[in-house]
């Protein structure tokens, strides 16, 4: 497996058992519609959580939330729209980003950004 592909794969882990942790039900990981993928979804307090992941090794570049773009963000939502179809949820939902930053590949900091983003129709 190509190394950008493990690092995505380890920090995905990293916020699954982050949001066990914190009395989160993961309903799905990695649910793909189309072109679009759900890294993490999940439940609390009956809203569904939609979780992007981006995890990175450094932040010359920016933050990895900062690469949640525009583009993504429609991706997702019309990702969402089919699972909440699919799955009848009447209830509420929210776009979270969590953010994964290795120092060194071996200690990393994470950051949960609740309601992170609402995509836009446009």
């Amino acid at each position: 497996m190509a190394k950008h592909l493990e690092l995505g794969r380890k920090g995905e882990n990293l916020a699954k058992k982050f949001l066990e942790d914190t009395g989160y039900e993961i309903l799905d990981e990695n649910w793909t519609h189309g072109r679009a993928e759900i890294d993490l979804v999940a439940y609390k307090d009956r809203v569904i959580i939609f979780a992007e992941v981006k995890t990175r090794t450094g932040n010359w570049f920016g933050e990895p939330e900062d690469f949640v773009d525009n583009r993504k963000q429609k991706l997702l939502a019309r990702a969402a729209d089919e699972y909440i179809y699919l799955m009848d949820h009447k209830g509420e939902v929210r776009f979270d980003i969590i953010s994964i930053l290795f120092d060194k590949n071996v200690n990393y900091t994470l950051k949960h950004i609740e309601d992170a983003f609402w995509p836009s129709s446009t």
